[in-house]
């Protein structure tokens, strides 16, 4: 878990981690997220003088953040935690709920990579793909809040089962997961991962080069797709196999180019937040949820 006091501009005041714990079970999560909160709360009254006047959590799985519910984290265990409910009365203060990639994709576009771009989507790459779309300063969360499912994208029809029920998502493929699986079988060691197989792509190895190129030309597909259907000005990449920079990047743009027909190439960027874009977006949430109660 990460946490952080923000101010009114985006700045990050103090940060603190903190291992959630989910083998201790759901509800224990749910507790150390609360305590975590109350901690963080009083950080700020002793040593910046004053208390958070609204909270922001970012949750994985599916969420309605109108209704302030963490509806479903197969990681956590979580069915239907009213999470905003619980967090307001442990704080005495407004709380806003939200996605964790929509909420990283709110502070990429507002003060990292996509602030000078009214339009853009953010796609981080780790365990698997999500996405989120960025128009005007928000994130559109769809009519149901599943707007952004890139990783659920069939590139491959004939590819990988995929934990949705489909074959060939593009998540199976691209993901850093999926990189890692490909290069633990195709290098013979099965601690591998997708950072080592970066690293021998950069050292020349064939073998590791085929599992890269694979995993680029899945993605270059599933984006092409997602230009097709949103056309944003920029384009923003993040999470782990962002970490291999130009390695990733290079062969990334040049793929995406050789797809285009009609459609109008973004600019393809790095994320400039890292992992603290969840808890930026989590302080603008609660700043924007703060503004909407004072001026309603």
């Amino acid at each position: 878990m990460k946490a952080a006091l923000v101010g009114t501009d985006g700045t990050l005041l103090h940060e603190a981690r903190r291992a959630t714990g989910r083998e201790r079970g759901a509800d224990a999560v749910v507790e150390s997220i609360l305590a975590f909160a109350a901690d963080l709360r009083a950080h700020g009254e002793e040593h910046l003088g004053e208390s958070a006047v609204a909270a922001g959590v970012a949750v994985p799985g599916i969420v309605d953040a109108e209704k302030g519910i963490a509806v479903y984290a197969a990681n956590l265990g979580w069915r239907d935690v009213p999470l905003r409910a619980l967090l307001r009365e442990r704080l005495g203060v407004p709380v806003a709920l939200g996605h964790d990639v929509r909420t990283g994709g709110l502070a990429e576009g507002r003060i990292g990579a996509g602030r000078d771009s009214d339009r853009f989507l953010f796609v981080p790459l780790g365990t698997g793909i999500a996405g989120a779309i960025g128009i005007a300063g928000a994130i559109e969360s769809g009519a149901h809040g599943n707007a952004g499912e890139i990783g659920h994208i069939v590139v491959r029809p004939d590819g990988p089962d995929c934990g949705c029920g489909q074959r060939g998502c593009l998540e199976t493929l691209a993901s850093a997961a999926a990189v890692t699986r490909a290069w633990a079988a195709a290098s013979g060691d099965p601690g591998a991962d997708a950072a080592d197989c970066a690293k021998a792509v950069e050292s020349g190895d064939p073998a590791a080069v085929r599992v890269w190129q694979d995993a680029i030309d899945a993605l270059a597909a599933g984006l092409v797709t997602a230009l097709t259907l949103l056309d944003p000005g920029t384009l923003i990449i993040g999470g782990g196999l962002a970490e291999a920079g130009e390695t990733l990047f290079t062969p990334l743009r040049a793929a995406v180019e050789e797809r285009v027909t009609f459609q109008k190439l973004p600019h393809i960027v790095p994320a400039a937040l890292g992992d603290t874009a969840g808890c930026l977006g989590a302080g603008l949430l609660a700043w924007d949820l703060l503004s909407t109660e004072v001026s309603a």
